[in-house]
């Protein structure tokens, strides 16, 4: 197995007790690693124990000038990113050690199939942050609600997504 897969996958070892603390941080790990997630700022972590998605606004972010308002892709992107992650934690978290093999292969190969936003409020607020929750967990995929926020709590935009892997 590469460096890189280990890393995505959470630098499991096969055979040993499961830890999703230390899972889910090393995906957070991986995810923040990412190109994407640097140049917009985007960062995954581990909050009581749940992964959420955390970026701050920043010039560069902005869809609405007249506005300044987050732009509407930035948003997507969060929930979807969100949604994916949180779907890996969440399969690392229903299997058994005898499993993990073919777990670890699921959270390697997950892909959004489907997703729809739906943006409640205009993207304003010093930070946003989203989380999402498992609406199905089911053998070849998964559906998931993802919710992003401002700063202030107020609700920017909510999604649903289906992932298969």
């Amino acid at each position: 197995m590469t460096e890189a897969k280990k890393t995505w996958t959470g630098h499991i070892q096969l055979g040993s007790k499961i830890d999703i603390s230390v899972i889910l941080n090393q995906l957070c790990q991986a995810f923040n690693s990412s190109p994407f997630f640097k140049h917009n700022a985007m960062t995954m972590r581990v909050v009581n124990d749940e992964i959420e998605a955390h970026i701050e606004m920043l010039p560069n972010l902005i869809g609405n000038v007249a506005f300044q308002i987050l732009h509407g892709g930035v948003a997507a992107t969060m929930l979807d990113s969100i949604g994916g992650i949180v779907a890996m934690g969440e399969l690392y978290k229903q299997t058994e050690a005898e499993h993990m093999a073919e777990t670890i292969k699921k959270v390697s190969r997950l892909a959004t199939v489907d997703m729809r936003v739906d943006y409640l409020a205009p993207g304003r607020g010093e930070y946003f942050i989203a989380k999402a929750e498992v609406l199905r967990l089911g053998r070849k995929g998964c559906t998931m609600r993802m919710t992003m926020k401002n700063n202030e709590d107020k609700i920017i935009a909510v999604g649903t997504a289906s992932y298969a892997y």
